[in-house]
C-alpha cells in the first residue's frame, strides 16, 4: 500500500475507468454536458459521500448528485423509487437488504470480478444471490466492546472477560462499587447485542430451507436468558434509546462501562476528546458463551440500477469509490472500516483500537439470506422487549418469535415448496 494510496491520491481518469471490458470505455461515459448520475447513500455515508465525488468529476467529467437518506425511511424510499421507475443509478443497499432488491430485478448483476476481488474473506458472500454477485462491499461495520479502562481497573480488571460468565462477574463488581450506575448501554430497541449473542451461542435461527423460525432451540434460549439476566440483575438500563438523548456523553460520564457498538463510534469518540480523553477508553471482541465467536456486521454495499441508462458510468462511479483510496478516505472521516483486503495494510489499521475490529471482521457471522431478514430482526427485537419488561417468559416469547416468523415467511415455505425457489 502505498503512501499516495493512503491519502486517497492518484486519482485519474484512467484509473478510474480501467478495468474489464463490462466497465466499457471512457468514449461510453457521458460527459457532463448530459443528465450525469445519482447516488444515494444513507447515514454518514450519504452525508459524506460527496467529498468523494470531486476527483470522479475531474476525471470523468461528469457530475454526480447525491442524496443522503435517512435510515428510518431508506427502505420505503427505495421501494418506492423502483415501484416508480426513479432509481438512482447508484445507491448504497446494506447487504441484508441486496436478495430483496435481486429478486424484484431492481439491481444489475456485478458485470467484471475485478469489482469484487481483493476483499477481506466474508465480506462477499451476502451481495451474492444464487450463482451471481450483485453488489460491491463498500464497507463492514462489525461490534466489539468499547469499555472504560478506569473504571475496569478500579475493580481489578486491564480490560473485559471475553466469556459470558466473566462478563457478568465484572459486571456485578462494578455494580457494587457504582451502585447508582449501570454497567452495561444496551437499549431495548438496539438488536445489535442480542442478534450477536444468539449467533454467538450457535443458534440457527431459521429451520426447513429458511422457511420457518427455530427459536425454540437451546442455543436461543440461552442467548435470550443471558440477555434477560442483564437487565433482571440490575447491570443494564430498561429504557430506549429516546431515553438516552447522547449515549457517548453518558459513556464519558461513566454511566456505563462497556458500550457494545460499531467503528463509527471512533470517530465520534475522538471528536469528543474533552469528554472522554484516549486513555480512559478501549476495545475488545464482544463476549461469547465461552469466548468471542461470529457477529453478524453491517456490511454497506454499492448497487447499480438494473434500468440505469448510463450502466458503464455507473460501475465506473462504485469502482472509484470502493478503491483501496475511497475506503480509506472514508475511514478517516467517518470511521467505518476498508471492505478492500489491501486498505489494511497501512499503519492506522495495525493499532491496538482497531485489533478487535480486524479480528471480529474474520469471525462474521453469516445471516440468514431471505428477503424478509429485516422484518424478523424487528419482531424478534419487539419480543425481547417483553421479555424483558416482564410481560411475558422467555419460553412464551420464544414461541411467539417462532409464530410470527413463520407468517412472515409464508410466502417463501409456498415458493419453496412449489419449488419455484430453492
Amino acid at each position: 500500500m502505498t503512501a499516495a494510496v493512503e491519502r486517497g491520491e492518484s486519482v485519474s481518469r484512467r484509473g478510474v475507468l480501467a478495468g474489464a471490458g463490462a466497465l466499457a470505455t471512457a468514449a461510453c461515459v457521458p460527459r457532463s454536458g448530459g443528465r450525469g448520475l445519482r447516488f444515494w447513500a444513507m447515514s454518514y455515508e450519504g452525508d459524506y459521500a460527496p467529498l468523494l465525488m470531486t476527483a470522479f468529476t475531474r476525471a470523468t467529467g461528469l457530475d454526480v448528485d447525491v442524496q443522503s437518506v435517512p435510515w428510518t425511511a431508506a427502505h420505503e424510499k427505495l421501494l418506492t423509487a423502483q415501484a416508480g421507475g426513479s432509481l438512482p443509478d447508484v445507491f448504497m443497499l446494506p447487504a441484508g437488504w441486496i436478495g430483496e432488491f435481486a429478486m424484484i430485478g431492481a439491481i444489475a448483476p456485478v458485470p467484471a470480478p475485478a469489482l469484487v476481488a481483493d476483499l477481506v474473506p466474508g465480506v462477499l458472500a451476502p451481495a451474492r444471490v444464487g450463482a451471481r454477485t450483485y453488489a460491491v462491499p463498500w464497507s463492514v461495520a462489525p461490534q466489539v466492546q468499547f469499555y472504560r479502562r478506569d473504571l475496569l481497573a478500579e475493580v481489578g480488571y486491564d480490560a473485559p472477560p471475553q466469556d459470558w460468565a466473566g462478563w457478568r462477574r465484572m459486571g456485578h463488581a462494578l455494580k457494587r462499587r457504582r451502585p447508582d450506575e449501570f454497567v452495561f448501554l444496551m437499549l431495548l430497541n438496539w438488536p445489535g447485542a442480542l442478534l450477536g449473542m444468539l449467533f454467538q451461542s450457535g443458534a440457527r435461527l431459521l429451520r426447513d430451507h429458511d422457511t420457518r423460525g427455530n427459536f425454540r432451540t437451546p442455543e436461543a434460549r440461552a442467548a435470550f436468558a443471558f440477555y434477560l439476566s442483564l437487565y433482571a440483575e440490575g447491570l443494564a438500563p430498561v429504557a430506549l434509546s429516546t431515553e438516552v438523548q447522547d449515549p457517548l456523553a453518558a459513556f464519558g460520564q461513566g454511566r456505563y462501562a462497556i458500550w457494545p457498538s460499531g467503528p463509527t463510534t471512533l470517530l465520534d469518540l475522538s471528536r469528543r476528546q474533552a469528554e472522554i480523553p484516549p486513555d480512559r477508553w478501549g476495545t475488545a471482541q464482544l463476549a461469547g458463551p465461552r469466548g468471542p465467536g461470529p457477529v453478524p456486521a453491517i456490511n454497506a454495499c454499492l448497487c447499480v440500477s438494473a434500468a440505469t441508462a448510463h450502466p458503464a458510468a455507473a460501475w465506473a462511479l462504485v469502482r472509484h469509490l470502493t478503491s483501496a483510496a475511497n475506503e480509506l478516505r472514508f475511514q478517516r472521516m467517518i470511521g467505518t472500516l476498508p471492505a478492500r483486503a489491501s486498505a489494511w495494510h497501512v499503519p492506522r489499521l495495525a493499532g491496538p483500537v482497531i485489533a478487535p475490529f480486524a479480528a471480529q471482521m474474520l469471525s462474521v457471522a453469516p445471516v440468514p439470506m431471505v428477503v424478509e431478514w429485516e422484518r424478523i430482526q424487528i419482531e424478534v427485537q419487539l419480543v425481547a422487549e417483553r421479555i424483558v419488561r416482564g410481560l411475558t417468559t422467555i419460553d412464551q416469547g420464544l414461541a411467539a418469535i417462532d409464530a410470527r416468523v413463520d407468517a412472515i415467511l409464508a410466502k417463501r415455505r409456498a415458493l419453496v415448496e412449489a419449488g419455484a425457489i430453492t
